[in-house]
């Protein structure tokens, strides 16, 4: 079944449980010919427990799994045609690159010369030309990952799955092979599937996100859906909404509400249903709070030099800590006022939770 093509993968109601917990709940998703998918949320959140159900490297507690009409589930993981690149690269240190890449090949009993002609193309893809006869161990981390990916797509998978191959390279390798692995995802036509905690590495990658959270699906949109407009609470904390203030919504203001709180007064945009005078939870993006000539007093606490903007922790006078992104540069000690515009601070309904 290796390489066969598909117009689209379902995943229905796909579920994982240990010891009778779920460690994934219900996962529904169609996954495109051609898209780049990230499973996306933070350590146990079933990530991995998806991709390596995916796989075939994990038995289904519930659901099921097709390609187009054929149901996968059911397949060993050796027959359905995917690649996997895993985190720790796990190549075989005493083979060469050259026969590293070609070693899935030779187990599938490729023609000598075919498998030449690919683990060669598959060698240029990844810029490895200069290194094929090495070990693993003479590459770097980077290196060696291109090794493990160029492992992964010779065998022309109908799907790649990525389980949080970046993680263990250093942030400027990080960048490099980001892009890397995106330009090889157009350049082949590849479906991709890939599992990180990174929200900067999925949001420039991928697609479509899957935000998990506790095995259930959190949200599924375009990078910008869930970055601008987290449907809940956890996404948004999840998506870098640093600034999570318990207060209480006060009343229509326009097209948005006022929330009020310990000091605190902002117009917001409620998303779901907000009523007056309940709890709520607004939450705003460091780079969206900004200082003005009135609105929210704090006193400066920390600066934090970042560039062409400094990073700066205050604090309200009851206490409550506010981070927020700035051109200006306030010093430790300065009074200042902080507000947002409507639209980039969302209020969530209900008790902070």
């Amino acid at each position: 079944m290796s390489g066969t093509g598909f117009t689209e993968l379902r995943l229905d109601r796909v579920s994982r449980s240990f010891a009778g917990r779920d460690a994934l709940a219900e996962l529904t998703l169609t996954i495109r010919k051609g898209e780049f998918i990230a499973l996306l949320g933070p350590s146990g959140c079933g990530k991995s427990t998806a991709l390596n159900c995916l796989a075939g490297l994990l038995p289904l507690s519930r659901g099921s799994i097709w390609r187009d009409d054929v149901r996968l589930d059911t397949v060993p993981p050796e027959r359905r045609g995917f690649g996997m690149v895993f985190q720790n690269y796990a190549l075989f240190p005493h083979l060469s690159v050259r026969r590293n890449i070609a070693f899935g090949l030779q187990m599938r009993r490729v023609a000598r010369a075919e498998a030449r002609r690919r683990v060669d193309a598959a060698i240029r893809l990844v810029h490895l030309e200069e290194h094929a006869g090495k070990l693993p161990g003479q590459l770097s981390g980077g290196q060696q990952q291109r090794v493990a990916i160029a492992r992964a797509v010779v065998l022309e998978p109908s799907l790649v799955l990525m389980d949080e191959p970046l993680s263990n390279l250093d942030a400027k390798l990080r960048l490099e092979m980001r892009t890397e692995i995106r330009r090889l995802h157009q350049t082949l036509g590849l479906t991709t599937v890939y599992v990180t905690h990174d929200q900067e590495e999925a949001l420039s990658l991928a697609d479509r996100l899957v935000v998990l959270r506790d095995g259930e699906v959190q949200q599924v949109g375009t990078p910008e859906e869930v970055h601008t407009a987290p449907v809940n609470r956890h996404v948004a904390a999840f998506m870098g909404y640093r600034n999570l203030l318990p207060l209480r919504a006060a009343g229509g203001a326009g097209a948005g509400i006022r929330v009020e709180g310990d000091g605190i007064s902002l117009v917001g945009t409620p998303v779901g249903t907000v009523a007056p005078g309940t709890g709520v939870l607004a939450a705003a993006r460091p780079e969206d709070l900004r200082i003005a000539a009135d609105g929210v007093p704090a006193v400066v606490e920390v600066v934090e030099y970042q560039g062409r903007e400094v990073a700066v922790e205050a604090r309200t006078d009851a206490g409550t800590p506010l981070f927020l992104r700035s051109a200006e540069r306030p010093a430790p000690g300065d009074r200042i006022h902080v507000t947002a515009a409507p639209d980039r601070l969302l209020v969530f309904p209900g008790e902070p939770g």
